[in-house]
C-alpha cells in the first residue's frame, strides 16, 4: 500500500468517524437494532434451549449473541456505506474523487470507519450480554477467531455497499441494497441449529453462506470449534468477490457523466 492510499484512507475514516460519533442520530442504527434482537431473542425466546435437539452448551443467550454480533457487524458495515449516498448527494464524494491522490484509499477508509464503527457496537453488546449471563465456553484463541470473523462480515458489507452506492449515487437505493442483507441472515439458522429447521427454510439455510459463519462462531464461543475454515473461506471469497464489485463502482462514479 502507498502513502497516498493511507492518507486518503485515515482521513476518509476519520471523517466519516466523526460524523458517526458526534450525531448520534448516525449511530443509533447500528447499535439499537442489535440490542433490539439480543433483547428479544436470548430474552423472550430464552425457552427454545428446553426444546429437544437442543443441545448448545453455553446455552441459549451465548446462541443467539453470535448471530446478533454477526448482524450487528453486517448492518454496521451497511450503514457506514449508507454514508456514501449522502455524501454523493451532497456533492462531497464528487470533490473528493477530484482532490484525492489514490481513489482506492476512499474504499480503504470507509472500510476503517466501519470497523472502528463495529469495534464501538460488539463492546457494547458483548458487554450487556455478559452482564445478562451468557456463558463462554471458548478460550482465547476461540474468541479472537469469534471476533476476526466478525470483523470480515463487517468488510464484506461495507464492500457490498459502497459497490452498490457508487453506481446508484443516491439515498433512494437504500432499501434494495439493504435487502439481500436482511435476508441472507434471516434465513440462516437464526432461532434454533440447522438440524432442527425443516421445509424449505432448511434447504435455504444449508445453502446459505450465512449458515457456515453462525455455525462457526456458534462453536467458537462454546469452545468447540467447526467449520471455522469454511466460515473463513467464505468470508475471504465474499471480500474478494465484493472488493472487485466496490472497485468497478469507483470507476464508473470516476466516468465523466
Amino acid at each position: 500500500m502507498t502513502r497516498s492510499f493511507w492518507a486518503v484512507a485515515l482521513a476518509v475514516a476519520r471523517r466519516n468517524l466523526h460524523a458517526a460519533f458526534g450525531n448520534p442520530a448516525l449511530l443509533a442504527p447500528a447499535v439499537l437494532f442489535p440490542l433490539l434482537f439480543l433483547a428479544a431473542f436470548a430474552g423472550g425466546l430464552s425457552r427454545l434451549d428446553n426444546i429437544p435437539g437442543f443441545d448448545f452448551p453455553s446455552g441459549y443467550t451465548a446462541f443467539q449473541f453470535v448471530f446478533v454480533l454477526i448482524q450487528s457487524a453486517a448492518f454496521g458495515g451497511f450503514f457506514t456505506a449508507f454514508a456514501m449516498a449522502g455524501d454523493f448527494e451532497s456533492g462531497f464524494v464528487k470533490r473528493l474523487l477530484l482532490a484525492a491522490p489514490n481513489r482506492i484509499g476512499i474504499l480503504g477508509g470507509y472500510v476503517l470507519a466501519g470497523l472502528g464503527r463495529f469495534a464501538f457496537t460488539a463492546s457494547l453488546v458483548t458487554a450487556i450480554a455478559l452482564a445478562a449471563g451468557m456463558r463462554v465456553g471458548g478460550g482465547a484463541v476461540d474468541l479472537v477467531g469469534l471476533y476476526g470473523l466478525a470483523a470480515l462480515v463487517n468488510v464484506t458489507a461495507v464492500l457490498f455497499g459502497l459497490g452498490g452506492f457508487l453506481r446508484m449515487q443516491s439515498l433512494q437505493g437504500a432499501p434494495a441494497l439493504q435487502t439481500p442483507v436482511f435476508l441472507a441472515l434471516f434465513l440462516a439458522p437464526v432461532y434454533v441449529p440447522l438440524d432442527l429447521l425443516t421445509g424449505w427454510i432448511e434447504f435455504v439455510a444449508r445453502i446459505n453462506p450465512a449458515t457456515a459463519l453462525l455455525d462457526a462462531g456458534r462453536g467458537l464461543i462454546a469452545g468447540a470449534p467447526e467449520k471455522v475454515a469454511l466460515a473463513f473461506g467464505v468470508a475471504v471469497a465474499l471480500i474478494a468477490v465484493l472488493s472487485v464489485f466496490a472497485l468497478r463502482g469507483l470507476r464508473k462514479a470516476e466516468a465523466p457523466a
